[in-house]
């Protein structure tokens, strides 16, 4: 199984994690695949997460899983909601009924 997870980078004290694609079997800080952003939670708010949005929306469409971590960083980056809500709307698209058109009063 492919997992979205975090790699420790960074020094002593000091974390920085790069959020790979990796194999689910392979350790932490071993083989991987692609890497799709980093994570620095020693920053300010707005330097803390970078991804690469349509590189995670590609992994996330093969079938790849995101750890819990990872998961919680793209809810709040705000990267689910919207594939819920782009997947909603095409459920919602291809279930709706054209209405006949009322004839001109």
């Amino acid at each position: 199984m492919v997992r979205i997870r975090l790699r420790r980078v960074g020094r002593k004290k000091a974390p920085t994690y790069r959020i790979v694609v990796a194999d689910s079997k392979s350790p932490r800080d071993g083989k991987f695949i692609e890497i799709v952003g980093q994570y620095a939670p020693r920053q300010s708010d707005d330097q803390k997460v970078n991804l690469n949005l349509d590189r995670i929306a590609h992994w996330l469409d093969v079938g790849a899983q995101p750890s819990d971590t990872v998961r919680s960083l793209l809810r709040r980056a705000g990267v689910l909601k919207a594939r819920h809500e782009a997947r909603l709307g095409r459920k919602l698209q291809n279930a709706a009924v054209a209405l006949p058109e009322k004839a001109a009063e």
